[in-house]
C-alpha cells in the first residue's frame, strides 16, 4: 500500500512538472518574440480571460459554463448513441459470421468517410438543429466503438472457446460468457477513443448555426481575432476530455479488474 501511494504521488508530481515546463516554454516563446503576442496569448492572459468568462457573456454571448453545458449535452448525446449502436454491432460482427457478412460491407463503406464530410448531406436531411449536430458527433464516435468491440471478440483465446464447445455450450452462451468478458478491455479502449472523437468533432458540429457551445466559442474567437478566447475553449475541451478519460479508467478497473493483474 505504501509503495502504491508513493507511485501515485510520483505520478502527480511528474504530471505537474510536465505542465509547469510546458507553461514556462509557452511564456518564453512569447516573451522572446519567437511567437508574436498578436497571434498568441500568454498563459496569464488565458487564465484572466477564463476567470472573466465565468461571469461575463461578452464578447460571444455566453459564459464558459453555458458554453460547457451546451457542448457536453451535444457530445454526450452523440457519444452514448454511438456506444448503444456501435458496441453491440461490433460484438455481433466479431463472433457471428452471418452478422459480419451482412453488416461489414456497409460499415467498410462508411468507416473511411470523415465526420465533416457528412455535414452537407446532414443539413439537407436534418436541417441545422440539435439532431444534425448529434448525428455528426455520433458518426465520429461510432467507428471506434465498432472496430474495438469487433477486435476484442476476435482476440478471445480460442482455447476457452474450444473448451466451452467440448462442454456442450451453445454459441450464444459462448458469446455472452466468454467472448464479451474477454472483449471488455478492448471495448473500453474503443470508448476512450470514441469519447475523444466526440469532443474533437464538437467544433465541426457546432458550426451548424450554433449560438452557444465550446466549438462556437472557438469560432467566435477566430472571427473577432481573440486568441485568448480560442485557447480558453480549447483548454476546457482538453481538460474535460482528460477528466472523462480518467473516470473511464477508474470504471474499467472495477468492471474488468483482471486486466490489471
Amino acid at each position: 500500500m505504501k509503495t502504491s501511494g508513493k507511485n501515485w504521488i510520483r505520478k502527480i508530481l511528474l504530471g505537474c512538472a510536465g505542465i509547469a515546463i510546458f507553461l514556462v516554454i509557452w511564456q518564453l516563446l512569447i516573451s522572446t518574440g519567437v511567437i508574436s503576442d498578436r497571434t498568441m496569448s500568454t498563459p496569464k492572459q488565458v487564465l484572466d480571460t477564463f476567470l472573466i468568462k465565468l461571469s461575463s457573456k461578452a464578447p460571444d454571448g455566453a459564459t464558459v459554463q453555458e458554453h460547457f453545458f451546451s457542448s457536453i449535452k451535444l457530445a454526450m448525446m452523440g457519444f452514448f448513441a454511438a456506444m448503444a449502436v456501435g458496441i453491440p454491432m461490433g460484438l455481433l460482427m466479431g463472433y457471428f459470421k452471418a452478422a459480419r457478412m451482412f453488416l461489414n460491407p456497409v460499415f467498410e463503406i462508411i468507416r473511411p468517410v470523415p465526420p465533416i464530410a457528412w455535414i452537407p448531406i446532414v443539413i439537407m436531411f436534418l436541417g441545422i438543429g440539435m439532431p444534425a449536430k448529434v448525428f455528426i458527433v455520433f458518426v465520429a464516435a461510432f467507428v471506434p466503438c465498432v472496430i474495438n468491440s469487433y477486435t476484442g471478440v476476435k482476440l478471445t483465446n480460442p482455447v476457452y472457446i474450444n473448451v466451452a464447445k467440448t462442454m456442450g455450450a451453445s454459441h450464444w452462451r459462448i458469446f455472452t460468457k466468454i467472448c464479451i468478458p474477454s472483449a471488455v478491455p478492448m471495448i473500453f479502449t474503443g470508448i476512450r477513443i470514441s469519447l475523444g472523437s466526440s469532443w474533437s468533432t464538437l467544433v465541426a458540429a457546432e458550426m451548424l448555426a450554433s449560438t452557444s457551445g465550446l466549438g462556437y466559442m472557438i469560432q467566435m474567437g477566430r472571427t473577432i481575432i481573440r486568441p485568448d478566447i480560442i485557447l480558453v475553449g480549447m483548454l476546457v475541451i482538453g481538460c474535460t476530455g482528460a477528466l472523462m478519460s480518467f473516470i473511464l479508467g477508474r470504471i474499467e478497473k472495477h468492471i474488468a479488474p483482471w486486466r490489471n493483474r
